[in-house]
């Protein structure tokens, strides 16, 4: 579905376009087109292809989507594959978003995401000096945005990770935290696969073989992989955080049966000592002292008494009950 097809002159909106004049506009002098389309329709993009002249391995990839982040050179043209990550309930959506970036034009084709690039398309109408700089600034903004977007997302994940490690010393549910601390390695995942490929990719637009497009841009996309670093820098981070809590939880889980060793244990010895007592006067000798003794009953019953309660107050002092 198209949402937008407009032209640009020198930094200012020209007009908006019919997809069957577009080869109009991008022969005039100063002027690039911009076209926005939601999700994959091959009608659509065989259509943009004979209009762009776009390339026919990059169309063939906008077809079949699910591509991992990555930025291809053909010439004098970019196709650029970013991953769009959305909140979903408690999970992450993975969405995508297909850029085909020439001299003069920039298309963009979203899929699976919600939230479009409105905003981006503004910000760019708003900075005129930078809009004449054509399809290298917008193909620049598009980029930022999308890794703008992951910064949110990435917070949200260290604060469920602060509440899931205030739990683990709360005595809380060990599986219940086990498995929010793999939900959450889950979602880092996701993550990590949509900006370690893309900070390789974008380190390729401000060396000294930078495409063409992006000659005038090579501070701006230094920014991004700045920004890209911070987030690799934070994934890791936040990686080895879940991976020592994990390791936390299990402890604590061997300190709770531990504990629970010991009071056992501080049980079982409560127990022993009358049983064994009981054990010896149930032997049935004939010849055995005691066994006609008036008090004899009444002595052995105060003496199990007397070292239970001597036994429990040591065990008490010692914690293990």
């Amino acid at each position: 579905m198209l949402i937008n097809c407009i032209a640009y002159q020198d930094g200012k909106r020209l007009a908006e376009v019919q997809p069957t004049e577009i080869h109009r506009y991008l022969a005039m002098p100063g002027c690039f087109v911009w076209v926005a389309l939601l999700e994959r329709d091959p009608e659509a993009l065989e259509q943009m292809q004979a209009q762009f002249g776009l390339h026919p391995l990059a169309v063939e990839d906008a077809k079949n989507g699910h591509q991992r982040p990555k930025i291809e050179d053909y010439g004098d043209s970019l196709f650029v594959v970013l991953h769009l990550l959305e909140q979903d309930g408690e999970g992450l959506r993975v969405g995508e978003v297909d850029i085909f970036a020439g001299p003069n034009y920039i298309l963009t084709i979203r899929s699976r995401a919600e939230r479009g690039f409105q905003a981006v398309r503004a910000r760019c109408e708003g900075e005129p000096e930078l809009l004449r700089l054509g399809s290298g600034y917008v193909l620049y903004a598009l980029i930022d945005a999308v890794v703008d977007r992951y910064f949110p997302l990435l917070d949200a994940i260290e604060t469920e990770l602060e509440g899931i490690e205030d739990r683990i010393f709360a005595g809380s549910s060990p599986r219940e935290n086990v498995e929010a601390l793999y939900g959450l390695k889950q979602k880092l995942g996701v993550f990590r696969h949509a900006v370690a490929p893309l900070l390789e990719a974008v380190n390729n637009l401000y060396g000294a073989r930078a495409p063409r497009i992006c000659t005038d841009m090579k501070d701006y996309f230094r920014d991004i992989s700045d920004h890209l670093q911070r987030l690799n820098q934070t994934i890791e981070s936040i990686r080895d955080t879940i991976a020592t809590a994990i390791a936390v939880n299990l402890s604590m889980i061997s300190l709770q049966e531990n504990e629970t060793m010991k009071r056992l244990a501080a049980y079982g010895a409560l127990v022993a000592v009358p049983t064994m007592i009981a054990g010896i006067y149930g032997m049935n000798f004939h010849n055995m002292p005691e066994l006609g003794w008036k008090y004899g009953y009444v002595l052995t019953m105060g003496i199990m008494v007397g070292v239970d309660v001597y036994l429990f107050h040591r065990l008490r002092m010692a914690k293990w009950l």
